[in-house]
């Protein structure tokens, strides 16, 4: 059997109206800005049965895409993350009492399509100490969020799963939402680095690629938790599906799948040749726009 492996709820939203099946208990909303040229799509989860259907949980998935995301246009990165921090917001709304978030950059630094995480932790206006030492008005803004992060690293360096490390840091800090960041697999090509995916259903570390961990989400660690990931990453068997499904229409696909299918295809992946690249620049906008939603400093 090949079955088709992707993180983005958008993308298995596409797969089951593909297949003709019943949508209820799944809702979609679409917007389009600058012309069509950024696409956001929420779809919702909303009842037990779109849990099977989806194969995800219960939920708020919102998906910005742009085909222009993977393009080094500083104007048009600034502007993604504007849109990136309304969308933000709207996950974690404005309320009287300041709140205060932790931000989790999950990943490999050392392999660079998984190291999206770690390199937007690096980049984030981290507020929190200086918060607790001295107080807002030394950034002359009451609109400042105590922001603090962590880069907890896989459990080939550290002996720990990621969740064992958050659950203690939540337990110590007591921050408010936890935000966590991590590279994601996408089912089409046309989205890789591309497409920026928001959840409030928290993260299975390492599921995209079929290396399932411990689940982070609200009931596991007791505080609300936000995903955000870029898929940096296509599964190679769903690349030669396409093809075959394309080119080789006439013949019959129990054929042609036994002898180009083979069961190594399933542990490998493709990325792309100038990922290093697109992780800088996409590492970048993302912590913009955590900074842009949280860390709203006067300019002077």
């Amino acid at each position: 059997m090949f079955e088709v492996r992707t993180d983005l709820a958008v993308e298995e939203n596409e797969r089951i109206q593909k297949q003709n099946a019943s949508m209820r208990g799944i809702s979609v909303d679409e917007e389009k800005f600058e012309n069509g040229n950024i696409r956001v799509t929420t779809v919702r989860i909303e009842t037990e049965n779109a849990v099977r259907m989806m194969g995800k949980p219960k939920g708020t998935y919102i998906t910005l895409e742009s085909p222009e995301l993977a393009e080094e246009t500083d104007d048009y990165h600034r502007m993604i993350s504007e849109k990136l921090a309304e969308l933000l917001r709207r996950l974690i709304p404005e309320e009287k009492k300041e709140r205060s978030i932790l931000v989790a950059g999950l990943g490999n630094r050392s392999v660079t399509p998984d190291a999206l995480g770690p390199r937007v932790a690096d980049q984030l206006c981290i507020t929190r100490h200086i918060l607790k030492e001295y107080g807002s008005f030394v950034y002359g803004s009451d609109d400042i969020r105590s922001v603090s992060a962590i880069v907890p690293g896989v459990m080939a360096q550290t002996g720990m799963e990621t969740r064992e490390i958050l659950s203690g840091i939540v337990r110590q800090v007591k921050p408010d939402y936890l935000i966590v960041i991590d590279a994601l697999a996408a089912r089409s090509l046309k989205r890789l680095c591309r497409t920026i995916q928001l959840s409030d259903t928290g993260i299975s570390p390492g599921s995209g690629v079929g290396n399932h961990r411990h689940s982070i989400t609200e009931k596991t660690l007791g505080i609300p938790v936000i995903a955000v990931g870029i898929p940096t990453v296509v599964e190679a068997a769903t690349i030669i599906q396409d093809f075959m499904s394309e080119y080789l229409k006439d013949m019959p696909a129990e054929e042609y799948r036994p002898r180009l299918l083979s069961p190594q295809l399933n542990q490998m992946f493709v990325t792309s040749k100038d990922i290093d690249a697109q992780i800088r620049q996409l590492s970048y906008t993302v912590s913009e726009g955590i900074n842009r939603a949280f860390c709203r400093i006067p300019q002077s």
